[in-house]
C-alpha cells in the first residue's frame, strides 16, 4: 500500500512540475508583449500612479497610464483598460475591477499568440474596418473578450 501511495505522490508532483513549466513558458512566450506594458511602470509610479498584482497579472493604474488611456487610444472618450501581455493598464483601480474578466481574456489571447498578438490584433482591426465594420468592437480579439469576458 505504501508503494502505491508513494507512486501517487510522485505522479502528483510530476503533474505539478509540468503545470509550473507550462505556466513559465506562457509567461516567456508573452513577454515581448508584456515588455510593452512594463514600459509604463516607472513613468506611472513617478506620476502618482500605482501597481498591484492580481492572479499573476501586473495591473498598472493612474498617473501617466490614466492620461494615456484617456487621450491616446482610438476610442471616443478613451479606454478604461488595456492589456499588454501579463500587464493590464487601467485608468484607476475601479476601472481595473470593472474590466478584469474582459482583460483576462486578452491575457489568455496573448499567452496563445505571444509576440504575434499585437500585430494580429492590429490586423484584426484593419480587417474589420475594410469590411465596413467597427475596427474595435468587430475585432475578433475583442469579440472573444466581450463574449466570454462579461463586460
Amino acid at each position: 500500500m505504501t508503494g502505491r501511495l508513494a507512486s501517487a505522490n510522485q505522479h502528483q508532483r510530476a503533474i505539478e512540475l509540468v503545470r509550473m513549466i507550462a505556466r513559465a513558458l506562457r509567461y516567456i512566450w508573452a513577454f515581448p508583449t508584456s515588455a510593452l506594458g512594463l514600459g509604463f511602470l516607472i513613468p506611472t509610479l513617478a506620476s502618482g500612479g500605482g501597481v498591484q498584482w492580481v492572479d499573476g497579472v501586473m495591473e498598472i493604474y493612474g498617473g501617466l497610464t490614466a492620461l494615456f488611456l484617456r487621450h491616446c487610444t482610438l476610442l471616443p472618450g478613451g479606454a478604461s483598460a488595456m492589456t499588454l501581455g501579463h500587464v493590464v493598464l487601467g485608468r484607476d483601480q475601479q476601472c481595473l475591477q470593472a474590466t478584469r474578466s474582459h482583460e483576462r481574456v486578452h491575457v489568455r489571447q496573448t499567452e496563445r499568440w505571444g509576440p504575434l498578438f499585437v500585430p494580429a490584433y492590429l490586423l484584426g482591426s484593419v480587417y474589420a474596418a475594410l469590411r465596413g465594420r467597427h475596427a474595435y468592437r468587430d475585432n475578433p480579439f475583442e469579440r472573444e473578450a466581450y463574449d466570454s469576458g462579461k463586460l
